[in-house]
């Protein structure tokens, strides 16, 4: 649908775009070989381009606009905020800090009582290792491969995607293994028990083998995002939990993309009834509207440092503008039944209707997720489960998908061989059913173009 609105200037918009590619460096990108989307407004699920193209956001941007763009109460909150106390210290308090503080701790699992501000995932998972490994004195901790961590040293070597390859020296104290997937098990395993079992048991010699007493912490991502979506078998996170308090290290659970409503809870570790020892977030807590990320830490850790410093700290860890943000985002979830309302449209629309355009299109493998964090598995061949596009890399069948759904009016979200349906947890059913309309005939170009079989 393209809609032309009266703040349009083709001039201005032209403008944007020539700056944009004579002075911005984009992140994982070749310069000189991408031709970046000028978008110019966005409200509530959607977003408008440079040419005045609405489109369905089903990105979230980077998976973060929980709330959907521009909600007015958040956006009021940041300018009351930057009126009243722009910018503060992190050693001085703070009104909007501490009430953040709090409503998160309220929220998190057990007893996860302070909170660490950071800007972002990234830094709040260098934060959390670092407060393991200061904590228990030991230098290792174990990752998962297919998982995303961040972009800065220590969170890009905890990621088991390629995009840690150019930047892994092989020196940084992580060990990776691998976690639960059934689709494309490790462990050849049929049956989710099984998957569980055989995970967990890979994981225990993991551990054996490079020594309890070396090893820090075990990082997981609740559910692993970019590398896949892929819900962890019952007991997987309570059976690491186990481990972890076998061997004496410390749990933590990342919790960047999932946190904050995106799959119909605050968090996953708490629908999951297990508690971490360090807990990160980010994206959602706000929605990205002003930079801000965090650790929730236990009391035991905390502990550690009563009466000795942490050695670490930013000068905008607890900003007030994002903290306002952040408090007036939690507010909203609240009042409004946002999280609800992921939990639902994951039951009752995206499973059921995901669950017909696999049985209907033969290039997708396998669709899976919870609440609005959803992944469709796209393949050549069902039996052999190919994928249209190898991992950390693309292919023309996804790059066309890419195209055909920005030209139907839908903003997608995507990896390797993968679609991901990651909306705004305010998305109505209505615009869950129209982004689901327009992949049902995106998925019927990829069927065509890959020459999948059933």
């Amino acid at each position: 649908m393209t809609l032309v609105h009266p703040e349009l200037n083709p001039q201005a918009i032209a403008r944007t775009y020539e700056l944009d590619r004579r002075h911005v460096f984009h992140s994982w990108s070749a310069q000189a070989e991408i031709t970046p989307m000028v978008i110019t407004r966005a409200e509530g699920s959607y977003i408008w381009d440079g040419e005045g193209n609405r489109l369905l956001d089903f990105s979230s941007q980077l998976v973060n606009t929980n709330i959907g763009h521009q909600h007015p109460y958040v956006v009021e909150a940041i300018a009351d905020q930057a009126r009243t106390l722009a910018t503060v210290a992190p050693q001085h308090a703070n009104d909007q800090r501490s009430e953040a503080a709090r409503l998160i701790c309220e929220r998190a699992p057990g007893e996860l009582n302070r909170v660490f501000f950071t800007n972002g995932g990234a830094d709040a998972n260098e934060h959390a290792v670092r407060m393991a490994r200061l904590t228990t004195g030991r230098p290792k901790v174990l990752s998962r491969y297919r998982s995303y961590h961040g972009g800065t040293q220590t969170a890009i070597n905890l990621t088991g995607d390629p995009r840690r390859w150019p930047n892994d020296e092989g020196t940084s104290g992580v060990v990776h293994f691998f976690g639960p997937y059934l689709y494309r098990s490790h462990f050849d395993a049929t049956t989710e028990e099984e998957e569980c079992r055989r995970a967990l048991a890979h994981l225990e010699q993991v551990i054996e083998l490079e020594g309890p007493q070396t090893i820090a912490a075990i990082l997981l991502e609740a559910i692993p995002g970019t590398a896949g979506i892929m819900p962890p078998p019952p007991g997987y996170l309570a059976g690491v939990r186990a481990l972890c308090d076998q061997y004496g290290i410390v749990f933590i659970v990342d919790e960047v993309m999932t946190g904050f409503g995106r799959t119909g809870a605050w968090f996953v570790c708490d629908d999951e009834g297990v508690v971490p020892d360090l807990l990160t977030f980010a994206k959602g807590v706000n929605s990205g509207y002003v930079p801000l990320g965090g650790v929730v830490i236990s009391d035991r850790i905390a502990e550690h440092f009563a009466h000795r410093p942490y050695p670490g700290g930013l000068t905008y860890s607890g900003h007030p503008l994002a903290c306002a943000a952040a408090v007036a985002a939690i507010t909203v979830m609240e009042r409004d039944g946002i999280i609800d309302n992921a939990r639902r449209i994951g039951t009752d629309v995206f499973g059921p209707e995901l669950v017909r355009l696999a049985a209907q299109h033969p290039s997708v493998g396998e669709v899976r997720g919870r609440g609005v964090f959803w992944a469709i598995e796209l393949v050549t061949d069902r039996h052999t489960r190919r994928p249209v596009a190898p991992t950390g890399g693309s292919s023309p069948v996804m790059a066309e998908a890419v195209r055909a759904s920005k030209e139907l009016g839908l903003l997608p979200f995507t990896n390797s061989g993968r679609i991901h349906l990651v909306p705004p947890c305010t998305i109505t059913e209505s615009e869950a059913r129209e982004g689901l309309h327009i992949i049902d005939q995106v998925l019927s170009r990829v069927d065509t173009l890959c020459g999948a079989s059933s």
